[in-house]
C-alpha cells in the first residue's frame, strides 16, 4: 500500500516540475510539441531510474561506510553525466534510429535538476532499492505527464486568439501557474 501511495504522490500531489519546481527548464523549453514532450519525457525517466539506482548503490556501499556524504551532490553530479554518455555511446552503436529519435535530448538530461533532484531525494528519504526504483520511475511518469499537459496547452493556446502582450513567455507563465495549482489540488489526498 505503500508503493501506491508513494507513485500516486509522486505522479500528481507532489509533482517533481509543478510542486517542487525542479526541471522548470525543459519544463518551459520543450514543450512547444507533444512529440518533443513526450520524447525528453521518456528519455528522462529511462536516465533518472537508471542514474538513482547507481548512485543509491553508490551512496550505500562508497559514500556511507566512508562517511563521505558531504560528497554526494558532486558525485551525484559525475555518475549522472557518466551515465547520459553511457547510453549515448551504447544508443549509438546498438540502435542508431533511436539514437538519432533522442539525440538531441540526451545532452540536455545532463544537466536537468530533476535527475540530480531525485537522486538526492530518494538518498535523503532513505529509501531501499525498491523504493528508489518505483519513486524515481513515477517521478518520471509525473515529469512527462506535466510536459505533455503543458505541450497539449501551448499547442492549443498558438492558435487562440489574444493579446500580443499575452502570446508567448507570459500565456506560458500563465498556463504553468494554473496547471500548478491544479495538480497541488491532489495535496492531502494520500500521505505518506
Amino acid at each position: 500500500m505503500y508503493l501506491l501511495a508513494m507513485i500516486f504522490v509522486a505522479i500528481l500531489s507532489n509533482n517533481i516540475v509543478l510542486s517542487q519546481f525542479l526541471g522548470i527548464c525543459p519544463y518551459l523549453g520543450t514543450t512547444k510539441r507533444i512529440e518533443t514532450s513526450v520524447g525528453m519525457g521518456l528519455a528522462v525517466i529511462f536516465v533518472m531510474v537508471m542514474s538513482a539506482i547507481v548512485t543509491w548503490v553508490i551512496d550505500l556501499f562508497l559514500l556511507q561506510p566512508f562517511s563521505l556524504e558531504y560528497l554526494r551532490t558532486i558525485v551525484f553530479i559525475l555518475v549522472i553525466a557518466g551515465l547520459v554518455q553511457f547510453v549515448e555511446m551504447v544508443l549509438k552503436k546498438t540502435n542508431p534510429a533511436l539514437f538519432q529519435a533522442l539525440g538531441i535530448y540526451l545532452p540536455l538530461i545532463t544537466t536537468n535538476c530533476t535527475i540530480l533532484g531525485v537522486a538526492l531525494l530518494n538518498v535523503q528519504s532513505e529509501h531501499n532499492i525498491i523504493e528508489t526504483v518505483v519513486y524515481s520511475l513515477a517521478t518520471g511518469i509525473g515529469f512527462t505527464l506535466a510536459m505533455v499537459i503543458m505541450a497539449g496547452i501551448r499547442e492549443r493556446l498558438e492558435l487562440a486568439n489574444m493579446s500580443n502582450y499575452l502570446k508567448g513567455a507570459a500565456v506560458t507563465l500563465v498556463s504553468a501557474g494554473i496547471l500548478s495549482l491544479a495538480f497541488m489540488g491532489f495535496k492531502g489526498m494520500v500521505t505518506l
